[in-house]
């Protein structure tokens, strides 16, 4: 199969860490010169978390679009109090922006709008029946979730309705669950409501290693990640075979846009995958993996770099 016979759109997901606003505008400003097609925006994980509030998030938003970019508003992946819930109706209601959901909460009320919108990580879709059954409530997109393998996907392309897209996470510290609890906040020996906002002490979560040594998983207030960083770009020739029409890229704290530079350029065909996966791995702290596409356990890497 030829590139252009088959080009996915690149997006870049929700940046899921807590950073000052100063560092998130900095870095959206570098990402509207950037090629990535596509950018989700808002905070996914934790509402004291408000480098941004609402209409700093939806005036970012235009800026992008008047950049050429896609825009989708990311909602939270759980909510826990009445002023969440109303930041969700307005993010909902915002008429302008498509909006990625990541709990059924927030398809219901974009579904009671008839407003399309994309099924984000946070929700589990794991078979083909229930992303016709999401279909029908309005998605226009589904991300698949990080846990599936490239056969499971391959199943799923086959039965998927005609109107819906597929995006894959292809880089990135996997996104593993959520939790009620701060694992961070834990961490400190502070309880949730009085966190002291200590995730701003991790830009790219805090690292949890086994007693053997080896780095396991991140931790990131409610969100628990994998330590190794995903990354498809040896997957390239595949994802198109599946027909898959966007790929993910998660904002990293150093380095995301070299990421999307080398997906964009190995799409083109000017760059040679192997070689583009061997530099960005080799800037990894804990290296790659690519289990859970093989089917195999998600921290390890299969594909050979």
């Amino acid at each position: 199969m030829t590139i252009e016979a088959r080009m996915p759109k690149l997006a870049l997901g929700p940046v899921l860490y807590y950073w000052p606003k100063e560092k998130l505008l900095d870095f959206y400003e570098r990402i509207a010169a950037s090629p990535v097609d596509i950018v989700y925006l808002g905070e996914t994980i934790c509402a004291k978390r408000r480098a941004l509030n609402t209409e700093e998030w939806l005036a970012l938003a235009e800026r992008l679009s008047a950049a050429g970019k896609e825009v989708v508003l990311s909602t939270m992946a759980l909510l826990e109090a009445e002023s969440e819930l109303k930041a969700l109706h307005r993010l909902c209601e915002n008429g302008r922006f498509t909006v990625e959901a990541n709990d059924m909460g927030a398809v219901r009320l974009l579904s009671a709008r008839g407003a399309s919108f994309v099924s984000g990580t946070g929700i589990n879709v794991y078979n083909d029946r229930t992303l016709r059954f999401l279909a029908g409530l309005g998605a226009k997109r589904w991300v698949m979730p990080v846990e599936l393998s490239a056969e499971t996907l391959a199943v799923m392309q086959a039965e998927r309705p005609a109107e819906v897209e597929t995006e894959v996470f292809v880089y990135g510290r996997l996104p593993l669950a959520y939790s009620a609890r701060c694992f961070t906040a834990r961490h400190h020996d502070l309880p949730k409501d009085d966190c002291r906002f200590r995730c701003l002490d991790y830009p790219e979560g805090l690292t949890v290693s086994t007693r053997e040594g080896q780095a396991f998983l991140a931790l990131n207030g409610i969100q628990t990640q994998s330590a190794q960083t995903c990354n498809l770009l040896l997957e390239l020739e595949e994802l198109r075979e599946l027909k898959v029409d966007v790929l993910r890229v998660s904002p990293q704290a150093e380095g995301t846009e070299a990421v999307i530079e080398a997906f964009a350029a190995c799409l083109r065909g000017d760059r040679d995958p192997l070689e583009a996966a061997r530099t960005l791995n080799a800037a990894l702290p804990y290296g790659a993996c690519d289990g859970y596409w093989q089917g195999q356990a998600g921290l390890r890497q299969v594909e050979e770099v």
